[in-house]
């Protein structure tokens, strides 16, 4: 289901706004694309005013950072273990941002929004 980001319905003190056109194309959002752990699989989209936008379909590596020494290392994403999004994500192992993933250097949190920017970074949490 597409969204629409128009003008919101309401003023800021409560009162509605009179509906004076439909939507614009232009105005309508994607729909959500999850980015499951698997062979690495991308696709290029087209952006407003004829940007491309490089979109995570599915993930088998992650750049994760260690804390400890400040060293990014491309490491192999094992599974999803905790996903503050969604719950079923985990068994689906869906990855968003903020999701905690198993990885060979261990548990490590995403930063960074893998369907808008095309890459899973991450930080390392435990060993």
């Amino acid at each position: 289901m597409t969204q629409w980001h128009g003008r919101s319905k309401r003023k800021f003190t409560g009162g509605r706004y009179k509906h004076f056109r439909g939507k614009k194309r232009r105005e309508l959002g994607r729909d959500f694309h999850p980015i499951i752990v698997g062979k690495e699989k991308k696709v290029i989209l087209r952006g407003y005013g004829g940007s491309k936008k490089v979109a995570l379909l599915t993930a088998e590596f992650a750049n994760v950072l260690n804390p400890a020494d400040k060293k990014m290392k491309k490491v192999k994403i094992i599974t999803v273990k905790e996903n503050p999004a969604n719950p079923n994500y985990v068994q689906r192992n869906i990855i968003t941002k903020g999701a905690i993933i198993q990885t060979e250097e261990g548990l490590a949190r995403v930063v960074s929004r893998p369907s808008q920017h095309g890459v899973v970074n991450a930080i390392l949490i435990s060993k």
